[in-house]
């Protein structure tokens, strides 16, 4: 088979990642920044399309990159409407959704569009999003909040979890569809997820709030306070959406979202940032034993992943409450780009099969 070459696109909120495959292997990586001066004239996330494109369209022209012979542009799913766990190829159905942000607004939502736009602009490319935050396989049970005008939706790092499983699957000569495994994808965000035989099942929203508090995110707060919080009079709905979601977590109470810095004031014996960094993994080791029993205590592994994955403490710390229920393995930091180029090429390979957004 002729080499395959592959594009892959992950905007984030001030970046926009992008990179160019031969086969597994990657010939051009950029991580390209954006300052707040450039993003400040689009009223909308989505009204950075075409800039984000240009840019990305230079930075091959500049590095003198053939785009060619590309089969796949690959783009980061963003906030559409829930969907099963695969590969999407972007049809109308999708770009209106992401256009209009009828989902909500997110930086991700461009992944989608770029990759469609540049895709038409080569002979025989096609465009897919693959495992996008909004991936829901989550078990009728597990909806249920507590009360009929709330239910549990299924947000998380979906890319990143399914692609370390899949790793894990693959370097113990496993399926990844035969296997129970709870995986721990640690970022400015954190989601626990339940995976058993290939869906997860159950897993915290960490889009906006449930779950364990993070570097930057309040976490699953006691209801009755702030229900009172909300009606005192002291806050407007953003300053309490942005208290849950942007200013929380070690934010709040440490004065930085940064967790290797707070790793370093531990390690300088600042004894406050230890009791709130402890809590924090404290917090992960509940939400792994959460989902320890909903997968009936069958575990053949626990995955932890993601950038904080690197602090071999604050693993340790999550590790000495959970080791007794399955076998711990680290994967440090996260690699989306390579998960969506090996996504494209399952599709390309013919070992998956597109699914269609409707």
């Amino acid at each position: 088979m002729k080499e395959i070459r592959i594009i892959a696109i992950n905007p984030g909120s001030t970046s926009t990642k992008i990179a160019v495959y031969q086969d597994s292997d990657p010939i051009f990586v950029k991580n390209i920044k954006h300052s707040s001066e450039e993003l400040e004239p689009f009223p909308k996330i989505t009204d950075q399309f075409q800039y984000r494109k240009n840019i990305i369209m230079t930075q091959f022209r500049e590095a003198d990159i053939s785009i060619d012979k590309v089969r796949a542009v690959m783009g980061r799913g963003g906030l559409l409407k829930p969907i099963p766990s695969g590969v999407y190829a972007v049809n109308d159905a999708m770009i209106q959704d992401l256009q209009h942000s009828a989902l909500g607004e997110h930086a991700s939502n461009l992944g989608g569009l770029i990759a469609h736009d540049i895709a038409l602009e080569i002979p025989g490319a096609k465009s897919y999003i693959a495992d996008p935050i909004v991936v829901d396989e989550l078990e009728d049970i597990a909806r249920i909040a507590g009360h009929p005008l709330f239910q549990r939706r299924s947000v998380f790092h979906a890319l990143n979890q399914k692609a370390v499983a899949r790793e894990y699957a693959k370097s113990n000569q496993k399926k990844y569809e035969n296997l129970n495994l709870i995986v721990v994808h640690l970022g400015g965000g954190i989601t626990v997820g339940a995976h058993r035989k290939g869906r997860v099942i159950d897993v915290n929203q960490g889009l906006d709030g449930e779950g364990p508090f993070t570097p930057e995110r309040s976490g699953t707060l006691p209801v009755g306070e702030l229900a009172r919080l909300c009606f005192s009079g002291k806050y407007t709905q953003k300053e309490v959406l942005t208290m849950i979601k942007g200013c929380g977590g070690l934010v709040a109470y440490l004065g930085t979202n940064n967790a290797y810095e707070v790793e370093k004031m531990v390690e300088a014996g600042d004894q406050k940032a230890t009791l709130i960094y402890d809590a924090m993994a404290y917090q992960v080791a509940k939400c792994i034993g959460e989902m320890y029993t909903v997968l009936r205590c069958e575990v053949d592994a626990i995955l932890i992943t993601g950038g904080i994955a690197y602090d071999k403490n604050f693993v340790n710390a999550i590790q000495e409450r959970v080791f007794k229920m399955a076998p711990v393995h680290v994967y440090p930091g996260e690699d989306e780009m390579r998960a969506l180029v090996m996504n494209g090429l399952m599709v390309i390979r013919g070992e998956l099969e597109p699914k269609e957004y409707v």
